[in-house]
């Protein structure tokens, strides 16, 4: 029973939808009109400002690694790397589909990097080091979550080569690059005909 509640309190903190909230509060405006349409912090970043953006950025990696601690706040003692995985997991799908909003939310990158700078921080900071990278030599925030999400897994690989944690954490950490090209799949389109925009 302990492990259903901790996955609904997971899905549901990553359905929260700070990037819909911001644009109400902000500006008073639904963020699902304006822009791309999308929920995510980029979509906020252009279409409301860059320091609401920024915000919602933090906001969404915080209900990652929320969903994966919640447990050890709620009094667990021990919480194993695949409870955390499948915890991040549900939070990774609840903010990209999230139940409130008709299944509609957003493509899942800020909300993975915090569910796994909670599990395996290091590693983690690689890729998004990688992602800024990127960002900075294109400006393209699609194209810089694509790089880090292929990336990712082989950094994965290298930093637990040997360990037990590697049989999780790669199927994971696979399993997310997969999704984070699916559900950037019309940016790849867009990137693949030479019109994606970029951040500034």
């Amino acid at each position: 029973m302990k492990t259903v509640l901790y996955i609904v309190v997971a899905y549901g903190l990553g359905s929260i939808p700070f990037g819909l909230l911001t644009g109400w509060w902000a500006k008073g405006i639904d963020i699902r009109e304006h822009g791309s349409k999308n929920i995510g912090a980029t979509n906020v970043f252009r279409t409301v400002g860059k320091k609401w953006g920024i915000l919602v950025f933090a906001l969404d990696a915080f209900k990652g690694a929320g969903a994966c601690l919640f447990p050890v706040l709620a009094g667990e003692q021990m919480l194993s790397v695949p409870m955390k995985l499948l915890l991040g997991v549900f939070a990774i799908v609840g903010h990209t589909f999230p139940v409130w909003l008709r299944f509609k939310g957003g493509k899942g990158v800020a909300t993975s990097l915090g569910v796994f700078l909670a599990i395996c921080w290091q590693p983690t900071l690689i890729a998004f080091g990688l992602w800024v990278l990127v960002f900075l030599v294109t400006h393209i925030i699609s194209l810089s979550s694509l790089a880090a999400a292929l990336a990712f897994p082989v950094i994965i690989t290298c930093a637990y080569l040997g360990s037990s944690d590697l049989k999780w954490l790669l199927p994971i950490s696979l399993f997310l690059a997969a999704f984070i090209f699916y559900t950037h799949r019309s940016n790849i389109q867009r990137l693949l005909r030479g019109n994606e925009k970029r951040l500034f």
